[in-house]
C-alpha cells in the first residue's frame, strides 16, 4: 500500500482544520523524500480544504494523527529531544499498529516534528470530535512519553497540564493520570480521585466509578490496538484500589 493511500484511508475528522494543515505539510515533506513518483498525485490541500460540521465517531487514524502531532509537542517541551522519548513513541506505536503501519507513522511524526506547533488550536479541534475517554488516552500517553527518559520535568508536567485544559480535561481527572507515573501512598488516592481521610464507602464508591470510566471497552472504537493502553489504565486503578484497601485493611 502506498503511502498517501495508508494515510488518506485512516483519517476522518482530521482532515480538516489546523490538524489538516499539520499533516498536509508533513505529507508534502514526507513525499518529497520519497524515490517513488506515483506518491505525487497526494496534496496537503486535500486536509485543509476538508471540514466536518458535526462529531462524527473518532476513527483509529484520527487518535494516531493527533497523538503524533501532541507527542511532538510534549517531546520538545524542555527544549530538548531526548532519544528515549523518541524510542518509546516509536515502540509504542509498534506495539500498536505493527512494524509496518508504525514505520509509516514515524515517517510522518520526524516531519511533524519539524513544525512549529500551535497547541491551543489543534487541541480544541480535539476537544470538538474527539470524545472524552480518547482524550484522557490521550493524556496517558503523553505522560508515558514525559516519563520514558525517566523524569517527568516541570515544563514537561506544565505542557501537559496545559494541554488537558484546552482538551476540556478536568483537574481531578490530569491528576487522577499524572499520579499513574509516581509511586506514593498519596498518588493512589489521587488515582482515585478522593482525599486520602475518604471513608470506606467513599473509596469503594470511587473505584467503582473509576473503573467505569477507564474501562477498555471505552476505546473499542478505536480498535483493538488502542485497546491495551486503556488496559494499563484500568490496571492502574485496580492496583490503586488494591494499595489503599491493604493500607486501610478493609
Amino acid at each position: 500500500m502506498s503511502f498517501s493511500k495508508w494515510i488518506g484511508g485512516a483519517l476522518g475528522w482530521s482532515f480538516g482544520g489546523p490538524i489538516g494543515a499539520i499533516i498536509g505539510l508533513a505529507i508534502g515533506s514526507v513525499l518529497d523524500n520519497l524515490s517513488n513518483g506515483s506518491e505525487g498525485s497526494f496534496s496537503g490541500r486535500d486536509y485543509r480544504t476538508t471540514r466536518t460540521r458535526q462529531r462524527p465517531q473518532t476513527q483509529s487514524g484520527d487518535f494516531e494523527v493527533s497523538l503524533l502531532i501532541l507527542a511532538s509537542v510534549i517531546i520538545k517541551a524542555n527544549g530538548k529531544q531526548d532519544q528515549r522519548e523518541l524510542d518509546y513513541v516509536r515502540q509504542q506505536f509498534v506495539g500498536m499498529y505493527g512494524k509496518e503501519r508504525a514505520n509509516r507513522a514515524f515517517k510522518l511524526f520526524k516531519s511533524i516534528n519539524k513544525q512549529q506547533i500551535s497547541v491551543r488550536p489543534v487541541c480544541l479541534q480535539i476537544r470538538q470530535m474527539m470524545d472524552h475517554a480518547s482524550r484522557l488516552q490521550l493524556i496517558h500517553f503523553l505522560f508515558g512519553i514525559a516519563k520514558a527518559d525517566g523524569i517527568v520535568t516541570e515544563d514537561e508536567v506544565k505542557q501537559i497540564y496545559t494541554i488537558a485544559g484546552y482538551l476540556g480535561i478536568s483537574p481531578r481527572d490530569y491528576e487522577s493520570i499524572k499520579a499513574m507515573f509516581y509511586n506514593s501512598s498519596d498518588n493512589a488516592y489521587k488515582v482515585l480521585e478522593i482525599d486520602k481521610n475518604a471513608s470506606v464507602d467513599t473509596i469503594k464508591k470511587a473505584y467503582r466509578k473509576m473503573a467505569k470510566k477507564y474501562h477498555p471497552d471505552k476505546v473499542i472504537h478505536l480498535g483493538k490496538e488502542h485497546q491495551k493502553g486503556a488496559e494499563e489504565k484500568f490496571r492502574q486503578v485496580q492496583a490503586a484500589y488494591e494499595q489503599i484497601q491493604k493500607e486501610r485493611g478493609f
